[in-house]
């Protein structure tokens, strides 16, 4: 998905990464500034790595991004950056390998790192962030999804919990009650069936109903009846997802889309359609992670903080968890590249971490937003902890400014994270797109032989043939 975590063993001494970093600093301790120590020889070894680029749309990151190389490269002149258009897609990214055009150092999302490091397509960066002078304040939650069999393959960058977003002015423009965040699939379902207008064109809630996404969507109300994708055990992988909490599951989606009618009526909905819709406001609630859809609804839908709420997802019942499906955005080094390749692409990966040009670096975004007034989103889960010294820092940055986000103090309470499957889970989303279109398409689709199809389906083709050592 877009938007789409312990820490870490084997280790290497500092001296030994100080050897290893001599086309970037042959004089300077590593640890002086994290692994950002400054360039002080004109004989280097000149290298160029590809980075990961912004796309188009995403105007101010990609502002951020060309400071972010030119502060770099004045630090690092041997160094050349070469921004990459590429966006990670599992579908492409065996295809970018074998014809060596992947990124030095690319973007990927949580669910990627078993794939890829078992593929050979991430490289083993162990060494390098066991000798991170901020590995220790880095978010333990997030960083561990890219720990695979005790080696580390991957940079956490932000991460979320999956929750819902609340269109708060609708509700009470329609006199409707707003929930309580500590909310049960009953009130989804009551608050969905009221918000919505069919005739209008208005939707109670947008569930994603195309693309891999309509079944990570799914998958949230899964988690919360109790149920599982899959299970490892005994060297072998089996589904699960057809359990009684995976029909429980099911049998809530047909009943907003059939008995409440809260959804829309082209619900064939990707990603950016969903949130797309709720900025704006032609539905009153969207399933995802919390700061794109906000994001959108502030500053392209002309709402205001007061009108938005994220919600943990709903529990199935009143006392159970709010499960969602733990996802976050990663960057991973290209194992194809050189060790000075790989090393610069830590370097640049980390460049503005637990730093004060970090924080200058959001400073100056809130304030740009400020100026073009727009808001500022921060991410609900961020790559360091939050009461570390700089997760405090940044906290401070933020109380500062009257258009930053601000979520509500009591969400993290009641947020609970659940990792996605350890195999082939974009091919199990895929399936389940299939099953949720089936449901939303016919009324008399049964859930439990819709389901049973699918993990056949996924067993047969899929987690037969794993075999986990």
């Amino acid at each position: 998905m877009r938007e789409r975590n312990a820490l870490l063993a084997s280790s290497m001494s500092l001296f030994m990464l100080g050897s290893m970093l001599t086309a970037c600093s042959p004089d300077a301790s590593p640890a002086a500034d994290g692994g950002n120590n400054s360039a002080s020889s004109g004989k280097q070894k000149k290298i160029t790595i590809s980075v990961y680029y912004p796309t188009p749309d995403l105007v101010e990151k990609r502002a951020l991004e060309d400071d972010k190389i030119r502060r770099f490269t004045e630090k690092y002149p041997n160094v050349e950056i070469v921004k990459s258009d590429w966006q990670y897609d599992p579908n492409q990214i065996g295809i970018k390998m074998g014809a060596n055009e992947a990124p030095t150092l690319f973007n990927t999302y949580a669910t990627e790192g078993k794939f890829l490091a078992e593929k050979g397509w991430a490289a083993d960066i162990t060494n390098l962030f066991n000798a991170y002078e901020f590995k220790d304040q880095m978010n333990p939650i997030l960083q561990q999804q890219f720990v695979i069999g005790g080696k580390i393959y991957g940079i956490t960058q932000q991460g979320y919990v999956t929750g819902t977003i609340v269109n708060k002015k609708m509700l009470e423009d329609k006199k409707i009650a707003v929930p309580p965040l500590d909310w049960t699939w009953d009130d989804m379902y009551n608050t969905a069936k009221a918000a919505a207008d069919p005739a209008k064109g208005i939707s109670g809630i947008a569930p994603m109903g195309k693309g891999n996404e309509a079944g990570w969507n799914w998958t949230n109300f899964l988690f919360e009846a109790g149920g599982d994708i899959q299970k490892v055990e005994g060297g072998k992988v089996t589904a699960l997802f057809h359990s009684e909490a995976g029909v429980k599951a099911l049998q809530f989606y047909r009943s907003l889309a059939w008995e409440a009618k809260a959804i829309p009526k082209d619900w064939a909905l990707g990603w950016g359609d969903a949130v797309g819709a709720f900025a704006q406001s032609r539905t009153a609630m969207v399933i995802a992670g919390p700061d794109g859809p906000i994001d959108q609804a502030l500053n392209q839908g002309g709402m205001k903080p007061a009108d938005v709420i994220f919600y943990p997802m709903p529990a199935a019942a009143k006392g159970g968890k709010h499960t969602g499906v733990l996802g976050g955005d990663y960057l991973v080094i290209n194992p194809k590249a050189t060790q000075e390749e790989q090393e610069a692409a830590f370097r640049y990966a980390t460049f503005d971490y637990f730093s004060d040009k970090g924080l200058a670096s959001i400073e100056a975004s809130i304030q740009q937003r400020k100026k073009d007034s727009k808001y500022f989103v921060p991410p609900v889960i961020e790559y360091f902890t939050s009461d570390s010294a700089y997760g405090k820092k940044v906290k401070a940055v933020y109380d500062k400014y009257d258009n930053v986000y601000p979520y509500s103090p009591d969400i993290t309470k009641y947020l609970d994270g659940k990792p996605e499957a350890q195999f082939n889970t974009q091919d199990y989303y895929a399936t389940i797109t299939s099953v949720v279109q089936d449901v939303f398409s016919r009324k008399d689709a049964d859930p439990k032989a819709v389901l049973d199809a699918a993990a056949k389906l996924v067993q047969e083709k899929y987690y037969n043939s794993i075999k986990v050592k």
